[in-house]
């Protein structure tokens, strides 16, 4: 295949691309394989490909009775195809990110899945408590987690207001702003429950 043939489908699946990158790059999903991401890429280019006709169509109508904002060529259709992707990105993140989808579907029996990459993560999405962290070696701690791991295997968990717990009572980490668990270090996890007085 020519080079300049190769060019124009790399440039055809450009938005595609941005799509998928900028929704990787916005949710906690682990990237696909090369395989796959070259099919998302095309199927993201379809959709985006799909939209473009009509805005097309809608700029040539407002310069036939309207204004005339310039001629429709490649380079114009190149631009609104990749602020499209852009849009396409966030917009799949957001709906990735919040299960409000899936949460739909689930009301209409449809599917039972969530929009999360994985239980791990839905349950810190869903639970927006106080933890316990359960460690390998039997200690406990307690704290408000302001980032976890995407996976369990993987990563650190960031505490805030963080105590051990011991048989005797907590001790307070004075001073100390955030501490780092590493999520290796975790056996399990306990979500506290809020009641009406607070936690």
């Amino acid at each position: 295949m020519p080079t300049k043939e190769i060019i124009e489908i790399l440039i055809y699946l450009l938005p595609g691309f941005i799509t998928a990158w900028v929704y990787y790059g916005l949710t906690s999903f682990p990237k696909p394989s090369q395989f796959e991401r070259i099919v998302q890429a095309i199927i993201f280019t379809g959709l985006i490909q799909g939209i473009v006709g009509p805005i097309k169509w809608f700029f040539l109508i407002i310069g036939k009775y309207w204004i005339i904002l310039g001629s429709w060529n490649d380079e114009k259709r190149f631009i609104v195809s990749i602020i499209i992707a852009l849009l396409f990105g966030i917009f799949f993140s957001i709906f990735s990110n919040n299960d409000k989808a899936h949460r739909i579907l689930r009301k209409y029996g449809i599917t039972k899945l969530t929009s999360y990459p994985s239980e791990w993560y839905g349950a810190f999405a869903c639970h927006q408590t106080y933890v316990v962290l359960h460690l390998n070696d039997h200690r406990r701690i307690y704290g408000w987690p302001l980032q976890w791991p995407s996976q369990p295997e993987t990563g650190y968990f960031s505490l805030t207001d963080a105590e051990w717990l011991t048989d005797g009572g907590s001790i307070e980490l004075k001073n100390v702003g955030s501490i780092l668990i590493p999520a290796s270090e975790v056996k399990f996890v306990e979500f506290m429950k809020l009641n009406e007085n607070g936690f």
